[in-house]
């Protein structure tokens, strides 16, 4: 089977990327060859519309000329909604049966606000492909409602992890420093201010066993500014975008892990930390309460009370048995999202999509 792959360019940093690394490595030991074709890129408003238009054309000539059995489309909201609807309506005109894979996070807020004209066009757009991805069964209940996608035509599927064979046996001593580590875009909607200023609310005690580090991309400056103004410059530590092997040294080396976004889909760095055995602090937004049950294998606070993001900090810092129960937990919950089972789940989706496509043409 050969397959024409389209989202974001491979260089870029966050979760979709992580998404199309992982298929595109898993293709590498298949039969199924997939062809990536980048439809953005970093840079210049200029480059990402040349970037764009390139897309559009490498498209049509594989299309054309490729012998292609399938496009395989990642797609979240505003601007990516839109390119991939001209992406899609392309790989129709040529009669190639399409998936769509949903990742966007705040899509519902992108879609609840657009005129009621673009609503009808990119529901349209939307319900000609012959098959949807959605992370979980609350994005899929949304979609099948909101743009009147056929529930059947709409499959689940969670991000998939690569499992580590082994974890650190962490075995903090109830006195000893804890650390906690935040991965993502640093910004409002993943809650990264509503942490740092959640420590504040702790006891002196407490701060003085934490250490936390935050890594991303995105609003970075603005997050120094704020430790530094509320002088917690001791505990919290700020990094930019780390690489995959600085991530899981830190992952290694830290106890719990914590994300109180606003919106979400399934994060992939979520499923990194639960994978290598960190306890975890979020929110029940997106996919997330399908994984994350409250003080089974994780905690849930809500999105921007900062009041219960102290407390579950406080209660992490304090309590090592529970810190290291919720680690396990999280790690059992993940080891069905492994790279071999989603690859598995995907090829099937794939097949069943072209021989589905193949049968109607005949």
């Amino acid at each position: 089977m050969k397959i024409l792959m389209l989202g974001e360019g491979l260089s870029r940093k966050g979760g979709i990327v992580s998404v199309q690394q992982l298929i595109l490595e898993q293709a590498d030991d298949s039969g199924v060859e997939i062809e990536h074709i980048a439809t953005l890129v970093d840079g210049s408003s200029i480059e990402k519309l040349r970037a764009f238009f390139k897309a559009l054309f490498d498209l049509s000539g594989r299309l054309l000329f490729g012998n292609i059995d399938l496009i395989h489309i990642h797609v979240s909201e505003r601007g990516s909604a839109f390119r991939q609807s001209v992406t899609t309506l392309v790989s129709k005109l040529f009669g190639k049966p399409v998936v769509m894979h949903t990742h966007g996070s705040e899509f519902h807020e992108f879609y609840d606000h657009l005129p009621i004209f673009l609503r009808a066009a990119l529901g349209w757009v939307y319900r000609q492909c012959d098959r949807f991805i959605v992370l979980s069964e609350s994005w899929q209940q949304f979609y099948v409602e909101a743009l009147n996608l056929k529930e059947q035509n709409v499959s689940v599927l969670p991000n998939a992890v690569r499992i580590p064979n082994q974890v650190p046996r962490r075995t903090d001593g109830q006195e000893g420093e804890v650390l906690f580590v935040f991965f993502g875009r640093i910004g409002q909607r993943k809650g990264a201010f509503d942490l740092v200023r959640s420590l504040l609310h702790l006891s002196e005690r407490d701060r003085t066993r934490l250490r936390l580090v935050m890594a991303g991309d995105g609003e970075t400056e603005k997050l120094r500014e704020l430790v530094s103004e509320l002088g917690l410059d001791h505990i919290v530590t700020v990094r930019d975008w780390v690489s995959p092997q600085e991530r899981e040294a830190l992952s290694r080396e830290a106890s719990v892990f914590i994300l109180p976004s606003y919106n979400e889909g399934l994060p992939m760095a979520l499923l990194e930390a639960m994978s290598w055995g960190l306890a975890i602090i979020t929110t029940p937004v997106g996919g997330i309460p399908g994984l994350i049950k409250h003080k089974e294998n994780g905690i849930l606070v809500e999105p921007g009370d900062i009041y219960q993001i102290a407390d579950a900090i406080r209660l992490l810092i304090e309590n090592n048995a529970l810190r290291t129960s919720l680690g396990h937990a999280a790690r059992e919950s993940v080891l069905p999202f492994g790279a071999d089972s989603y690859w598995k789940a995907l090829t099937d989706i794939y097949s069943s999509t072209a021989t589905k496509r193949t049968a109607t043409k005949r």
